[in-house]
């Protein structure tokens, strides 16, 4: 897919820097938090993730960037992604670890990114399945449970942001819907979850 028109162009690098996996999941628990805890509940649930799995995970791409590791801050070499994944693997254990020994209770939320994340590491062996579509609709599925009209708007807008992988030649269209089918297979045996009561 050619794309000459610089506004295209330029719209679609705005929509895919902005709607990047990290930022959306933030989005994702700003507004969950905000929608079911008080603000000294908040700040036990979301600085946790913020500090054990956000954060360093922003900091391990900057950091592998800076030293030559990673190509971009898309991680877009399909072999340099195996240690992003494994590295985010490990850092949501940890937090899931972390979490349950504070709560005594499993976050099923974050326990199926996992899965999500685990399946995208498989996949990526094969082919380099797009992050930024996957986890976008994976984010899309966590809205929808709570505010379904917010999780479709979602889902439409993770369409929007495959098409921008493939205009700026970050993932090819089987890459895109390789990283679609992935999310949408894990996000349906979420929202399974979810309507069985399991939450």
């Amino acid at each position: 897919m050619e794309i000459k028109n610089p506004i295209v162009f330029n719209f679609s690098k705005v929509i895919s820097n902005f709607f990047n996996p990290l930022v959306s999941l933030v989005i994702y628990f700003f507004y969950y938090s905000y929608r079911n805890y008080t603000w000294e509940q908040a700040s036990k649930k979301f600085f946790p993730i913020l500090l054990l799995l956000i954060i360093p995970t922003a900091l391990w791409i900057y950091r592998n960037v800076k030293n030559g590791n990673y190509t971009n801050m898309d991680v877009s070499n399909r072999k340099q992604r195996h240690s992003l994944y494994i590295f985010i693997i490990i850092a949501t254990v940890v937090f899931l670890g972390v979490d349950f020994y504070l709560h005594k209770e499993m976050d099923w939320t974050v326990f199926m990114l996992c899965i999500l994340l685990i399946l995208m590491q498989v996949s990526n062996f094969f082919i380099k399945s797009s992050m930024h579509t996957s986890l976008n609709i994976y984010v899309a599925a966590l809205f929808f449970a709570i505010e379904p009209i917010i999780g479709m708007f979602w889902f439409l807008l993770s369409i929007v942001i495959g098409v921008t992988r493939v205009i700026l030649k970050r993932h090819t269209p089987k890459e895109v819907f390789s990283g679609a089918g992935i999310a949408i297979f894990v996000s349906l045996i979420y929202l399974i979850m979810v309507k069985a009561i399991i939450f």
